[in-house]
């Protein structure tokens, strides 16, 4: 019998975390659209800025401070870029999977487009001057909130 792989802290082996950058326009809008359209509250959120985030970072050995992906955080697996946008899109409610049909595109090329976004995303779209604070009612789909 094999053994569980060990996950993350405060991330069960089902769970499903995003972690977005808390300051960015974009991914706050991104965490906000998740809220709205994740209907069977598949996915937890946390802010790479939080105690659990910073955690979560420092687990994977990834960057405390400059942060230029989005993460998709499954049990014990990890999906940054491009991968993670498809397959947090691929599990919401219809019509949201069907933007995965971006897989289609050759990987290298997708990946390359998100790294234009996200390089240039506080330029783009702007940042708050400080993370901002999930509202009272969805304090529970963010970690340490339970």
């Amino acid at each position: 019998m094999s053994q569980p792989v060990e996950c993350a802290p405060g991330i069960g082996q089902r769970d499903r975390v995003i972690l977005f950058d808390g300051v960015c326009k974009l991914c706050s809008a991104w965490a906000r659209f998740l809220i709205r359209f994740d209907k069977h509250r598949r996915f937890r959120l946390a802010t790479v800025q939080s105690p659990e985030g910073q955690a979560i970072l420092k687990w994977y050995g990834l960057s405390l401070d400059q942060y230029e992906t989005l993460l998709l955080i499954e049990g014990p697996e990890l999906y940054t870029q491009s991968i993670a946008l498809i397959r947090v899109l691929w599990q919401l409610p219809l019509p949201w999977p069907l933007l995965a049909i971006g897989w289609l595109v050759p990987r290298p090329l997708r990946n390359w487009l998100y790294r234009r976004i996200a390089v240039n995303r506080y330029r783009i779209f702007g940042k708050y001057e400080r993370c901002i604070l999930p509202e009272e009612n969805h304090r529970q789909r963010f970690l340490g909130n339970d």
